[in-house]
């Protein structure tokens, strides 16, 4: 799709582009090229300390609290060149995720303690929702926090919880009301530091064999009340709009974009074995044609979700068709560029000599992290709920069926 942009926002464009130039080192650009889901936190912090800095950290907070003030337009164009610059993926816990629920339903206590650290990327979070046999059916959770003393006290586990062994603190749904007469009515959502006594991170290791995936546990872990976001039962509330938020990040429209242009290089190829370029493959084409006009339309309802967020509605339960098209698009691009490189995808070491200047681009380079990314986002379509679930949510609640 294309944009006709203002003397402002060309200006603006211009700006972004300065700025990752000369703020993004080249090396994590390049690692970010090959196996963009393992970032270092050192790294991660490093960078988003840079973004912070210049004011561009969390551009869809609000102004007061330390948003950018950008149109949706500008959020566009940045999003754009973020990608463009293979920029390492902001840590989306804090930022995306726990720091708006935090701002709209905090204490003004919890908004002074929690929203700098997040912003200056002092303090990084992970996400306490799934657990084993809670997953899709999130209300059926069992995690308990009984009312001791002014504290909560916390048993249970916590699993799938991704970065749980880079996190300082994790935002958790925990059953606080059992005799409730409706699951989603007896849950409180809780802050809880992760150097607090009793909890034990074990790694699960993917099938990409990256370490990214933890199972949490909580053994008579006292949690303050004044660490409970809201009311009391009432976390369902604040996990439906924190999930609302997740699920409008994970289109990942720019993303894609870049691998559509990253698979019509690679048709531009030799294929060897007596074959021409991939793109003169009719099928190659059309199937290319038909995901790229998915990730247009996707785009459009992308851009209409951030206008009608920046007239001070939200996401709702429209985010679930940015969730359900992004994953999508992202397998079905991620399975062609598989295919593209053909017997080159097998191995995803990152051990990699880089080509020299002089030569042309080649199927190897392109290989690289391939395998490793196709793996681990066979998954997309399962976390920040499952796709299935997504579709009984527009159903019934944009649909009205």
């Amino acid at each position: 799709m294309q944009l006709e942009f203002t003397d402002e926002e060309r200006a603006f464009a211009e700006e972004v582009d300065a700025f990752f130039q000369a703020n993004l080192d080249s090396r994590l650009s390049e690692q970010v090229r090959r196996n963009p889901s393992y970032v270092s936190k050192e790294d991660m912090r490093a960078w988003q300390k840079a973004l912070y800095e210049r004011g561009w950290i969390a551009p869809n907070w609000p102004e007061e609290y330390g948003g950018a003030g950008w149109t949706p337009t500008q959020k566009f164009i940045f999003e754009e060149a973020y990608q463009r610059h293979y920029a390492p993926r902001l840590s989306p816990f804090g930022l995306m995720m726990v720091g708006p629920v935090i701002y709209t339903f905090g204490s003004e206590a919890q908004k002074a303690q929690h929203l700098p650290a997040i912003l200056k990327s002092d303090v990084f979070w992970c996400q306490g929702y799934s657990e084993p046999g809670s997953g899709s059916d999130l209300a059926s959770l069992k995690t308990r926090a009984v009312w001791d003393g002014g504290d909560y006290v916390v048993n249970g586990s916590k699993i799938w919880t991704s970065s749980a062994h880079n996190a300082d603190w994790i935002f958790a749904l925990v059953r606080t009301g059992p005799e409730a007469a409706k699951p989603q009515q007896g849950i409180s959502f809780l802050l809880i530091d992760m150097a607090t006594p009793g909890i034990e991170v074990r790694p699960i290791v993917s099938i990409d064999g990256g370490h990214y995936l933890n199972q949490v546990f909580f053994t008579d872990v006292r949690v303050p009340t004044s660490n409970r976001v809201g009311e009391e039962n009432k976390g369902w509330t604040y996990a439906k709009f924190l999930l609302g938020n997740e699920r409008t990040g994970i289109a990942g429209v720019a993303k894609s974009r870049m691998k559509v242009e990253r698979l019509k290089e690679i048709a531009c190829i030799e294929t060897g074995a007596g074959g021409g370029p991939l793109g003169d493959d009719p099928e190659f084409r059309a199937r290319l044609g038909g995901i790229e006009a998915r990730l247009g339309a996707l785009e459009i309802v992308n851009l209409r979700t951030l206008a009608a967020e920046e007239k001070g509605g939200s996401a709702g339960p429209e985010a679930s068709i940015l969730k359900i098209c992004g994953t999508e698009i992202e397998q079905a691009l991620n399975e062609m560029l598989v295919e593209a490189v053909g017997i080159d995808a097998i191995p995803y070491s990152l051990e990699w000599t880089r080509l020299d200047s002089n030569e042309e681009p080649s199927i190897a380079d392109h290989a690289v992290g391939l395998m490793s990314e196709h793996l681990l986002k066979r998954a997309a379509t399962i976390y920040g709920g499952t796709n299935e679930i997504q579709r009984n949510i527009v159903a019934k609640h944009v649909l009205g069926l």
